[in-house]
């Protein structure tokens, strides 16, 4: 195999690896493109001087890597800076989690700590 050839399979496989990536930061097209097409997506509004986004933060990530989420996507806002979100969402409080299945927001859950209620809430995305 030759050196281009397999530095390519190598870009390859980084790039298809991010672009399916369970869990990435809110990007406003990235968003409208997984509406638009349907597909499963989450939005996890953090700051990060809150404790209950900390305590989210770890069940989160560790429930989209479990195969029975693979294909949602997680978007992590920051509540802070995403002012024009939060308010297109009516979104109040940081450690909201809003969910969206076929392009329309399907549930939404904040300040549930509990991996549980969250493993609940994340399926109404894919169910």
């Amino acid at each position: 195999m030759s050196q281009v050839f397999r530095a390519l399979l190598v870009s390859f496989a980084i790039l298809a690896g991010n672009a399916f990536a369970a869990e990435a930061p809110f990007e406003a097209a990235r968003f409208q493109t997984l509406l638009s097409t349907g597909q499963p997506v989450a939005i996890d509004f953090y700051a990060s001087w809150c404790p209950t986004c900390r305590a989210q933060a770890p069940l989160l990530k560790a429930l989209t890597k479990q195969p029975e989420f693979h294909g949602l996507t997680l978007l992590v806002a920051d509540f802070d800076t995403e002012t024009r979100l939060r308010k297109d969402l009516n979104v109040g409080m940081q450690s909201t989690v809003v969910v969206f299945r076929h392009g329309a927001e399907v549930a939404r859950s904040t300040g549930d700590t509990s991996e549980a209620g969250l493993a609940r809430l994340l399926r109404t995305a894919i169910r």
